[in-house]
């Protein structure tokens, strides 16, 4: 039975900023192929929820609670709890993850 996966408001967020700034800096187009693949990843996490990795940035800090997995460069942070998916954070992975993941999971 697939895994049901909601974003959070959070992931909701930078999803549209990811969005609207490939819009507005890339070729036309990009930012609907970038939205369908990040979508395909959703669906891919229904199916099979525990494939991604432990985020090193987390690891370093002994937290082993939430996963990823990549449409490089962007890097799709989530957990599972029960028959669930919680996607966390959508962003791109050159960013200072550290700083960023800190912030949005254990400072929440």
């Amino acid at each position: 039975m697939p895994f049901q996966v909601f974003l959070t408001d959070d992931a909701v967020r930078d999803l549209e900023d990811l969005y609207d700034y490939i819009e507005k800096h890339d070729a036309p187009g990009k930012a609907n192929y970038v939205l369908e693949q990040i979508e395909k990843g959703f669906a891919s996490l229904s199916e099979n929820p525990q494939r991604g990795t432990c985020p090193k940035e987390l690891l370093t800090i002994g937290i082993r609670e939430y996963r990823k997995i990549f449409f490089k460069p962007y890097r799709i942070i989530y957990g599972v709890m029960a028959e669930a998916v919680y996607v966390m954070v959508i962003a791109d992975g050159r960013r200072d993850m550290q700083t960023l993941l800190q912030r949005r999971l254990l400072l929440g």
